[in-house]
């Protein structure tokens, strides 16, 4: 390693090329991109003020509308009656969708710095968290899903946050970087409830240690930290959101009619008693959580969770003439993280001395984003196992800090993962390509 190679020096080269790949060819296409149907409609009723019904919680619309409005994105046309977002392939009419576009692109340059600083917290080589922060930034897929307007950056983003503070407090003690952790689970949860795993690992690591200490009183203290921190924030942000939907829209035909009430222009009769904002909050997550039952549709690009850790079937977002975007991820990486956990599962079934207990800390942060979905009977997609694919990158990159000369298995690793990107980059960036070129990356039939 370098002698002048240093955290700082790290941390800033991680950071240019994270912007690089991120923002290159960045607003491209002028075109709308898969679910940017349904969130640029949602985002577009923060402006026209019509209520809407979406079965996630409203934090990364909300912020997506916010950049929007100080670039004067205009809600003509792309409200929740159509327009701009009335389906894939439509063309923008002019350049402020970029706006929409901007942070969570954003969002996905800055996932991998947080990475690197989860991983030295970890107990990783500074080589080590480098490699992990770069296999990061070459993931395929996590590129296309920050690069449009979909929810998933942000999500990744607050939720790494929350676990990088946390740590931080575990190795430095200090109550700020507990309650940091807090905000970040609370801010990861009001993106998508799937953001409750990330608060979920820090109270299960809690637990073992009340365990072995049985000291309740600080136990206590630690979880009502964790638990009340996102719950405030969870509440305010939906505080927000019903303050800017005022009028009455397409999401009325979701709600009560004492909820209907309560909304300008409304058709339904007034009613003795409208409901306040803590009833408006339950009933309205009450019906997320029901429509997401509901949600029994079949989908040509859907995939079951056993499936998601070989990659076998991504998802076609977009295409015009030669040139297409698929949610694909770098196969080097993607596999090798796939054997990296069943190594680690090995290991501590049959060798469990030689298991280091980061190791076995992001083997439990797996298993926690993977096993819910065994339940969940919902149609699903391969975007569903990005948190547990970025664990499963920490756990190959630990295993293989964890031998004595790790350069030499980390730079050949590393180039690859960057090759490879590269080769798969056009699906990524939805590039023209040869109809030949196209079949040279299509390796299997079900990636058609």
């Amino acid at each position: 390693m370098p002698n002048f190679l240093n955290k700082k020096w790290a941390l800033g080269i991680l950071l240019v090329t994270s912007l690089i790949v991120h923002f290159l060819f960045f607003g491209h296409p002028r075109q709308t991109v898969f679910d940017e149907v349904h969130f640029g409609k949602f985002i577009s009723g923060y402006y026209t003020h019509e209520y809407y019904f979406d079965i996630h919680p409203p934090l990364g619309k909300l912020l997506i509308a916010g950049l929007g409005k100080l670039f004067h994105f205009s809600a003509e046309g792309g409200s929740a009656s159509g327009g701009s977002f009335g389906e894939i392939g439509e063309k923008f009419p002019d350049k402020t969708y970029m706006a929409l576009r901007f942070l969570p692109s954003l969002a996905g340059a800055l996932l991998p710095l947080v990475i690197y600083l989860l991983a030295l917290e970890l107990g990783f080589s500074l080589i080590g968290a480098m490699a992990a922060g770069a296999i990061i930034i070459f993931e395929n897929a996590l590129l296309t899903q920050s690069h449009y307007i979909l929810l998933d950056a942000f999500l990744l983003l607050f939720g790494f946050i929350a676990l990088l503070f946390y740590f931080r407090y575990r190795n430095r003690k200090k109550w700020k970087n507990l309650i940091g952790a807090g905000i970040g689970a609370g801010l990861a949860i009001s993106v998508k409830w799937t953001g409750l795993t990330f608060l979920a690992l820090p109270i299960i690591l809690e637990l073992f240690d009340f365990i072995k200490s049985r000291k309740f009183p600080d136990l206590y203290k630690k979880i009502v930290t964790l638990a009340l921190t996102p719950i405030l924030l969870y509440t305010a942000i939906f505080a927000v959101h019903f303050s800017l939907l005022s009028k009455t829209g397409l999401g009325d035909a979701f709600m009560s009619q004492r909820f209907q009430s309560t909304l300008q222009g409304t058709s339904v009769p007034a009613q003795e008693n409208p409901p306040g904002f803590l009833e408006k909050f339950i009933e309205l997550n009450t019906e997320m959580y029901r429509s997401n039952q509901r949600l029994t549709a079949d989908h040509p690009f859907s995939s079951k969770w056993y499936t998601w850790p070989f990659m076998t079937r991504p998802i076609f977002y977009w295409v015009d003439a030669d040139a297409r975007i698929y949610l694909l991820g770098n196969p080097v990486s993607w596999w090798l993280s796939t054997l990296a956990v069943i190594m680690a599962i090995s290991l501590l079934i049959f060798d469990p001395k030689s298991i280091k207990k980061p190791a076995i800390i992001l083997l439990l942060g797996y298993i926690l984003n993977l096993l819910p979905f065994i339940g969940i009977h919902r149609v699903m997609f391969l975007y569903h196992y990005l948190t547990a694919l970025i664990f499963a990158l920490l756990i190959l990159i630990h295993l293989i800090d964890q031998e004595p000369k790790r350069l030499r298995y980390f730079i050949p690793l590393i180039a690859l993962v960057i090759v490879t990107f590269i080769f798969f980059a056009p699906l990524s960036y939805g590039l023209p390509l040869s109809e030949n070129d196209y079949s040279l990356r299509v390796w299997m039939q079900s990636w058609r």
